[in-house]
């Protein structure tokens, strides 16, 4: 199987080369001009890699899509369960004559 190829790089040698980058910025001992040229060329290859990356999920969605077995679910990270105590409330009945202590 051929690597996807994003300009004339694979994905990866793509992501290899965005790597590269990110640690000779992270270095801090580039001229000022040359650190601008390589931050520009990383953008550059960020984008290549997550247009690629947005190109395959749509290519999955189809064939799973084709085969019906497709099953779009929204992410919703999972909610810690509080634990509350199981309180049974007494059922209270107020008569017409009672007051309820309310001021107003």
């Amino acid at each position: 199987m051929t690597k996807p190829a994003i300009g004339n790089e694979t994905f990866e040698g793509a992501l290899a080369a965005l790597e590269g980058i990110v640690k000779q910025l992270e270095s801090g001992e580039l001229p000022l001009e040359e650190a601008l040229e390589l931050f520009e060329n990383g953008l550059g290859l960020a984008r290549r890699c997550q247009d690629q990356l947005a190109s395959v999920e749509r290519r999955v969605e189809v064939l799973l899509r084709e085969r019906g077995e497709m099953r779009v679910v929204p992410f919703e990270p999972p909610q810690p369960e509080t634990t509350k105590p199981d309180v049974k409330r007494a059922k209270t009945t107020v008569r017409p004559d009672q007051d309820d202590d309310i001021p107003f």
